[in-house]
């Protein structure tokens, strides 16, 4: 009797009760990361609330089918991993300029469509630079990733960046409350609880923050109970020349970003990504941005608050993320529970995203640590990557002088030391130069003898 051949982790179906509590658990992972960008955009715009939230269950809802297309795929769309799907921050500054100043909505949605044909266009090419990523690159590019990440968990541990009560230590206490109960239940729960170590917190910490009147549901009863995304909501799609250029520029950004995202989640779940595979993931960025400009939202990229939840948990299913696209697609088409899942306060996610971005870089540093650092220039190829790429994080700032395309690319922290580390292995790995600090002794050896 022939032996039924293993199912790789990767595609292992877990039970459905399983696949809803790890799929929640992805949602919240990166709910507020999520709705940033519609709310950055639409407030830099003054829209109204309502409008706004439109925006948000558009975002949503695409969101979801994104995420779907990326873990299920099909044909020579998706990536076929856990990798869940956001709105890119990288494209908030050129949208608001071009919402602002050159044409409203209308002419993000035309930028944002063409970006994403693009980048369908463009993915064979990127999947055949696979070769650039050795493990220097990937390792440095995901402790990047982690490192960038971090501000953000900082932001949310104080009460959320521009809330009141910024900084204060109920806030602080809040969100190492959370910490603490994340951190026991993966040590001292059973096997199944701590895999949802971050739900757990999160679910405990709302628990207590209710209470303490950290947040409150009245937002609840004002949504609808449903709400459906039409195509072009806010007019048909309009297309100037400097929009599109500046949404080009984001578009390699997002693709540079997602490549180390997708790398990342290979490494972490024990299918290193090929560069059919690497095409693939991207060709579904592409239609998911073509869908976001259709469905009044914006560009599409893999999510890296998520990879770090990845690696934490050591749950490889890509049905689970999955499981998290179908819930995103029920809170797009149900704004109520979208708004229940808003009132979770920023305290609480920080306290779990410390953990979660924490392990990102930990990945990161996991991967380094099989690459070679002796008789070589590996370690400047690392520290100049990782300080060019924690430089815009750390002095958000140091561009605003240069023009806007290199501000897109360099501000990107994850794209700004990833560029580098690709440049700098090329110049120390692969270009004829000196000899190495072995060649160098071994030469009067040979004088010698």
């Amino acid at each position: 009797m022939a032996t039924a051949t293993p199912v790789h982790p990767v595609d292992e179906v877990p039970p459905v009760r399983q696949l809803a509590a790890f799929g929640l658990q992805h949602v919240l992972a990166m709910y507020a990361g999520a709705v940033a960008v519609p709310l950055i955009v639409g407030g830099a715009m003054k829209l109204s609330p309502a409008d706004l939230a439109y925006l948000i269950t558009a975002d949503l809802l695409v969101c979801g089918i994104a995420t779907l297309i990326q873990c299920v795929g099909f044909w020579r769309f998706g990536v076929r991993l856990p990798i869940m799907q956001g709105c890119t921050f990288a494209a908030v500054s050129p949208m608001v300029l071009i919402g602002t100043t050159g044409g409203g909505l209308p002419a993000i949605y035309g930028s944002v469509i063409v970006a994403g044909l693009a980048i369908v266009l463009l993915a064979p090419v990127f999947g055949k630079l696979l070769r650039f990523f050795p493990p220097l690159v990937t390792g440095t590019v995901i402790l990047i990733i982690g490192v960038s990440l971090l501000p953000v968990a900082g932001g949310w541990v104080a009460g959320g960046v521009g809330s009141k009560d910024f900084g204060e230590p109920k806030n602080l206490a809040l969100a190492g409350f959370v910490l603490a109960v994340v951190i026991g239940v993966q040590r001292f729960a059973p096997a199944f609880l701590s895999r949802i170590a971050v739900l757990i917190g999160i679910a405990v910490g709302l628990a207590v923050a209710v209470p303490f009147g950290f947040t409150d549901f009245g937002g609840v009863g004002d949504a609808d109970w449903v709400g459906i995304s039409t195509p072009f909501h806010f007019g048909a799609p309009s297309f100037h020349a400097s929009a599109i250029i500046s949404m080009l520029v984001v578009a390699l950004v997002t693709m540079t970003e997602t490549t180390g995202d997708f790398i990342a989640v290979g490494e972490m779940t024990d299918r290193p990504i090929k560069p059919r595979a690497l095409a693939d993931g991207l060709r579904a960025d592409g239609l998911s941005t073509v869908l976001g400009g259709v469905f009044n939202t914006f560009p599409y990229t893999a999510f890296a608050q998520n990879v770090g939840l990845v690696g934490m948990t050591r749950v490889r299913s890509r049905w689970v993320v999955a499981a998290a696209g179908g819930i995103l697609v029920l809170l797009g088409l149900l704004p109520k529970l979208g708004a229940v899942v808003a009132a979770i306060p920023a305290p609480v996610l920080g306290g779990a995203g410390l953990v979660m971005f924490g392990t990102v870089a930990a990945s990161g540093l996991r991967t380094l640590s099989e690459v070679d650092f002796k008789g070589n220039d590996n370690l400047t190829v690392v520290a100049v990557s990782v300080a060019i790429g924690v430089l815009p994080v750390g002095v958000p700032t140091v561009y605003e002088k240069f023009p806007d395309w290199f501000q897109t690319v360099m501000n990107s922290g994850i794209s700004a030391g990833c560029l580098t580390a690709i440049v700098l292995n090329l110049l120390f790995n692969h270009l004829p130069g000196k000899a190495s600090p072995a060649e160098v002794t071994a030469e009067p050896e040979a004088a010698s003898a």
